[in-house]
């Protein structure tokens, strides 16, 4: 799983392991992923997963030295300051997010579809995101249209490949207490509260809350769901209004 050094990876990396999986923790920072395999004794791989020679070894290597993938939980992403309203962000943060949040799910569903296609089975998770479905006031214009691609792309890749016995769902968590969270908090309280005001639960989801997602959708439990928008954000995308 991708971006498993902090926050959604980690914590779904964590309750994978619990569930009997075999970790492989990919993070461009090696001590966050030595961590992450350390803590689910499984291994790391050190990788800028927005760049296609990296991807195609990785998942090379993973079945050579394993045999196979099963599952791909590809969750790598960014959320920088300087993305904000589409009247301010420039083109090289827009690019950067792209890269990072959308282009690597494209290189990693491409690079891992073919072992899968193998093995004639496989599940592969990637994280989209509430304003995917969304739009905010509080713009971050080059994550929410990242986020909306990974959307897409999911889905017709679960359409395309599921006779290939192979399942595509996208992940989309809503505001969950993780470390780019926190950073927004430190950042800018006032448009972090706005934030929380909307979610009819009256809170922001935990990464434990996430990782029980992902773990139903790698396993058979979910074995006839693809191609689908897996919502989880205390019902945020489903309020009109919220409770007083």
């Amino acid at each position: 799983m991708t971006g498993a050094g902090s926050g959604l990876g980690l914590a779904s990396a964590r309750r994978m392991a619990e569930e009997g999986a075999r970790i492989v923790a990919v993070d461009i920072d090696e001590h966050a992923a030595a961590i992450a395999a350390k803590s689910t004794g499984g291994e790391f791989v050190v990788a800028d997963v927005s760049d296609e020679d990296q991807v195609r070894s990785l998942f090379d290597g993973v079945v050579a030295r394993h045999g196979r993938v099963d599952v791909a939980f590809n969750n790598a992403g960014i959320s920088p300051p300087e993305d904000d309203s589409i009247l301010t962000t420039g083109i090289d943060a827009w690019r950067r997010v792209q890269d990072i949040n959308l282009t690597s799910v494209y290189l990693c569903c491409k690079y891992v579809l073919p072992h899968m296609q193998a093995a004639r089975r496989g599940s592969i998770i990637n994280t989209a995101s509430f304003v995917a479905i969304l739009g905010a006031a509080t713009s971050q214009i080059s994550y929410t249209a990242s986020k909306g691609g990974v959307l897409a792309l999911s889905r017709e890749l679960g359409v395309q490949f599921a006779r290939d016995g192979i399942r595509v769902n996208a992940l989309c968590p809503g505001p969950i207490n993780t470390p780019l969270l926190q950073e927004l908090f430190a950042a800018d309280p006032e448009r972090a509260a706005r934030r929380l005001v909307h979610v009819p639960m009256g809170r922001f989801g935990e990464p434990e809350e996430i990782a029980a997602a992902v773990a139903f959708l790698a396993s058979d439990d979910a074995s006839f769901i693809t191609a689908a928008q897996f919502v989880v954000d205390g019902g945020i995308t489903g309020a009109y209004v919220t409770p007083l």
